[in-house]
């Protein structure tokens, strides 16, 4: 996608601190924290939303969820807990349509979120 700024960080046109890369995911850091930890697990295919999911999806939304778990536990918040959280559509404030998992640890969260 031509003007996806995720897409653009995936390929090095923007920079990002990137944590994790490789041919399925990149994990980058979140340039508006919202605790101690707070990366992006992206997939490199774009996506829109979890709206636009295709069934040959599947895999790349394991791939997803897994590499969560493993920047979890390298983060240091696996033990105590984390939050991940995939923003979709407007009213959920997602502002860049390219999907993508939150993962926010190192703090108490409140419930409900926002």
């Amino acid at each position: 996608m031509q003007d996806c700024t995720f897409c653009k960080i995936i390929t090095g046109e923007i920079p990002g601190e990137i944590l994790h890369k490789d041919n399925k995911v990149v994990v980058f850091k979140d340039i508006n924290p919202q605790g101690p930890v707070h990366i992006l697990i992206v997939p490199t295919k774009h996506i829109e939303s979890i709206l636009d999911l295709t069934p040959e999806d599947n895999e790349i939304m394991g791939e997803l969820i897994y590499r969560a778990k493993l920047m979890a536990e390298k983060l240091g918040v696996s033990e105590k807990g984390f939050r991940l959280v995939i923003n979709t559509g407007k009213n959920a404030r997602q502002a860049i349509y390219h999907i993508h998992a939150h993962l926010i640890g190192g703090r108490k969260m409140t419930w409900p979120p926002g």
